[in-house]
């Protein structure tokens, strides 16, 4: 018996020993798994939440950084089909203040380019390939394109893409201040789609040009408190 016992207390004792001096069990993070669908959800709108609305975790499809393939793009034109440039060209000049950076003609076509924009014509070159060089430089331009002889149908028209079928909407002007521009554009004679006060949405109106398009007008001063609820 005496000698049973003490060989159990040795066996004992290695056992412990190995114990003691055996490797530290690595630590796993809990596994999709352990955490469950629920609580993955859970942590992903946090994530979402907890970043910027324009992070590319709350816009599928975003990428973050552009392809550097991309690099000195700019978003240089949006192009309006007219009916009769006299019309529009004193309307974009004199109503919205812009200026003629440059007139295309293609006689063998028979259509005519005009792009406009708030751009100081000042700096524009004197050649003419040069400051049509220039020209598709600037940024945020309108072009003008009008198909000759529109001007004289007087039942011609274009779709200005807000009645059905819907498409295209409008452009947007930043002014001074909303309510004066409009007093102004009121003045002479422009036509409305919404009145700065019009609606929901106060401190914004929507005008049109000769052909209909529409054209939104705002400030920077109101615009943070206009859309606050969606900011």
């Amino acid at each position: 018996m005496a000698a049973a016992s003490s060989s159990s207390r040795i066996s004992l004792l290695r056992l412990t020993s190995r114990l003691a001096f055996s490797a530290p069990v690595p630590f796993s993070p809990p596994t999709a798994l352990a955490t469950g669908p629920k609580r993955l959800n859970r942590l992903r709108l946090f994530s979402m939440a907890s970043e910027p609305k324009e992070s590319p975790s709350n816009n599928p499809g975003l990428h973050a950084i552009p392809d550097e393939a991309t690099k000195g793009y700019i978003m240089q034109q949006t192009m309006f089909r007219i009916k009769d440039p006299k019309v529009s060209l004193d309307f974009y000049s004199r109503v919205l203040g812009m200026s003629l950076l440059k007139r295309l003609d293609f006689p063998d076509m028979k259509f005519s380019l005009y792009f406009m924009g708030y751009e100081d014509t000042k700096s524009a070159p004197t050649n003419a390939v040069d400051r049509t060089v220039w020209t598709f430089g600037q940024k945020a331009t309108i072009e003008l394109t009008h198909n000759w002889g529109t001007e004289s149908d007087p039942d011609f028209k274009y779709h200005n893409g807000n009645s059905e079928p819907r498409g295209f909407g409008h452009i947007g002007i930043t002014v001074d201040d909303t309510y004066k521009a409009c007093e102004r554009f009121e003045k002479l004679g422009v036509e409305f789609v919404k009145k700065p006060d019009d609606g929901k949405m106060k401190g914004i109106a929507f005008i049109k040009d000769p052909d209909g398009y529409w054209i939104e007008i705002f400030d920077r001063k109101t615009i943070g408190s206009t859309v606050g609820t969606a900011a």
